[in-house]
């Protein structure tokens, strides 16, 4: 009697199954894979399907980071609403979305961020993410400047890319230490902080500045 073959067919490995593969091992592990070559083995894939995307575990970290901010992308861009919003509103959309995305994968990243005690070494996996961030807040403001016909009103663009490089680590860290149910703090802080910032460059920034204080206060102070 003829038997049935059985499928062998093996799915083809993609950025990320690789990237899954990694987090569930780090999160079941609780370390780092010691080599690659280790990491290949225990998943069954071969080694030159690992380089195939990244050529050590250190560029797949920095990896992770530039695939949460192209699914954030990927997100925001299928609204069809989003082309129309205004500047502030696309930034409130970009931060509201991204963190949905770290609060899915939260403890991969509360891991990664805290598994060196030099905290200048968990922030080195950021470099793509912080280029990617920067390079959206610039075209942000250039879409604003264009809308300025006098030169002295516009914005300078790697002061406000800057700015929102330096409000998305606040953010970060605040959304790591917060407690509170859904992360609903840290909605008000992305809120908060949004509109300073816009305030800031739109030269009304008392009201906001006094209002983002006083929140950061009371949740310390809780």
């Amino acid at each position: 009697m003829a038997t049935a073959k059985k499928n062998t067919t093996r799915k083809v490995l993609d950025k990320d199954k690789l990237i899954a593969m990694y987090m569930d091992y780090v999160l079941e592990e609780e370390k780092r894979p010691k080599t690659v070559y280790k990491f290949c083995k225990e998943n069954k894939i071969k080694e030159e399907e690992f380089y195939n995307f990244y050529g050590s575990f250190e560029g797949l970290q920095k990896g992770i980071w530039e695939r949460f901010y192209e699914h954030t992308m990927n997100v925001i861009n299928k609204s069809p609403e989003f082309d129309s919003f205004s500047n502030r509103e696309k930034m409130l959309t970009f931060y509201y979305t991204f963190f949905e995305i770290l609060t899915a994968n939260r403890s991969y990243v509360l891991f990664s961020l805290k598994e060196h005690e030099s905290q200048l070494k968990n922030l080195q996996q950021l470099k793509g993410l912080r280029k990617n961030v920067k390079s959206f807040a610039r075209d942000l403001i250039q879409d604003e400047n264009s809308e300025k016909a006098i030169s002295a009103l516009q914005q300078s663009e790697r002061v406000f890319s800057e700015a929102t490089w330096v409000q998305l680590m606040f953010l970060m860290k605040f959304w790591m230490d917060d407690n509170s149910a859904q992360f609903e703090s840290t909605d008000v802080a992305i809120e908060k902080s949004v509109n300073t910032v816009f305030d800031v460059f739109d030269n009304t920034p008392l009201e906001r500045v006094i209002d983002l204080g006083k929140f950061l206060w009371k949740e310390k102070m809780a």
